[in-house]
C-alpha cells in the first residue's frame, strides 16, 4: 500500500503538521516545533501562509476512527 500525504487526527489546528508528520514516521511534536521555529525566524512569516495553503489542499484522512 502507498503512502498518502493527508491530514491527521492527531491534530492541534488542522493536522498539517501531525500528517507531516505521520507520512515521514517521525514525532509531531518534532514537527511542530521546527515549524513554529521556521516560520518565527523567517523574514514576512511564510509558514502562515504555507500552512493556510496545507490546510486546504491536503485532503482529510480517510481511515478516521
Amino acid at each position: 500500500m502507498e503512502k498518502r500525504l493527508t491530514k491527521s487526527n492527531n491534530k492541534m489546528l488542522a493536522g498539517v503538521c501531525a500528517g507531516i508528520a505521520e507520512y515521514f514516521s517521525i514525532d509531531p511534536t518534532v514537527v511542530r516545533v521546527a515549524y513554529a521555529v521556521l516560520s518565527v525566524f523567517s523574514t514576512g512569516f511564510p509558514g502562515l501562509l504555507l500552512y493556510l495553503i496545507l490546510m486546504i489542499i491536503m485532503p482529510a484522512n480517510a481511515n478516521a476512527e
